[in-house]
């Protein structure tokens, strides 16, 4: 049984606890609506890009002057799987949801003999994948300096991919993050990168609109699709610092009510003992008294 000076640390270490665990919640509290707003409002450019795609992927066909960005190689025997996660822990299940949901995607395709190849985006993903894939982790970006995530080093990034792909290196390219939904829902997403996926076009209302390219589809798209690999990576980045904040301000508060619960047993044990004490002491002054 613990003496009356070791619960008595124990309440104060877990007091300590409690107070920054309050602390990091109020952070993340604070961070969370300004990462919100960002991600909100990258969703709508992130749509509409895709949407002009779509329209002129239409129009363009199966032309042959459709970039390789658009059309793939041909074959999908080698895929590149980038993977984005936050650089600090402390936020519940939020990294290890996203390597799971990247893991099990990278062994169905070890399964259909494919080759897998491994982009970290985030100290968090690389830590839990090399354990599994660390032969097939080609590529690593580091993050933890970068204050505020900008479209610089989502557009960063998207080079390194698109180099890679210019180099053969793969053949299908896939980004993983989590969706923001709200606090305490972050959903695991998976999105094609390269061959560029372009959404179905809006349907159209009344008569077809006729568009003119200048100075053709296929350069338009060789300019639009290496840009939109950077926006849908600058979007993926801002969902993920939206999402890992929820969960931040989640597990934090939940942290700081389980201290308080252990404070209260811990503060019980020690008025017990405390008293036991006492009480025996007292038995101890009446036993002498009695035989003097």
């Amino acid at each position: 049984m613990p003496s009356l000076k070791d619960l008595k640390n124990r309440i104060a270490s877990v007091k300590a606890t409690q107070k920054i665990t309050k602390a990091m919640k109020m952070v993340a509290a604070a961070k969370l609506r300004r990462a919100q707003e960002a991600a909100e409002a990258a969703r709508p450019y992130s749509q509409r890009m895709g949407a002009v795609l779509a329209n002129i992927a239409q129009a363009i066909g199966s032309d042959d002057s459709a970039p390789r960005l658009m059309t793939g190689t041909g074959k999908d025997d080698v895929h590149l799987l980038v993977v984005c996660t936050a650089e600090r822990g402390l936020c519940g299940g939020f990294n290890s949801q996203i390597a799971r949901f990247a893991r099990d995607h990278a062994r169905k395709l070890l399964g259909a003999g494919k080759t897998v190849k491994i982009f970290c985006v985030g100290k968090k993903g690389y830590d839990s994948l090399r354990r599994e894939f660390g032969s097939s982790i080609v590529e690593r970006t580091d993050l933890r300096e970068v204050k505020r995530v900008g479209f610089e080093n989502a557009d960063a990034i998207g080079r390194k991919v698109i180099a890679m792909f210019d180099k053969g290196e793969f053949d299908v390219a896939t980004l993983f993050y989590s969706e923001f939904k709200s606090v305490i829902s972050q959903v695991p997403t998976a999105q094609q990168l390269i061959p560029a996926a372009a959404p179905e076009a809006e349907a159209a209302t009344g008569a077809a609109a006729v568009y003119e390219y200048e100075p053709d589809a296929g350069a338009i798209l060789s300019d639009l699709i290496p840009r939109n690999i950077s926006v849908q990576i600058f979007r993926a980045l801002l969902e993920n610092v939206a999402g890992e904040m929820g969960a931040k301000m989640s597990a934090m508060d939940n942290a700081t009510r389980n201290a308080g619960e252990m404070i209260n047993k811990l503060t019980l044990s020690y008025n017990r003992q405390r008293q036991a004490q006492i009480t025996k002491e007292l038995i101890e002054i009446i036993s002498g008294a009695e035989a003097l």
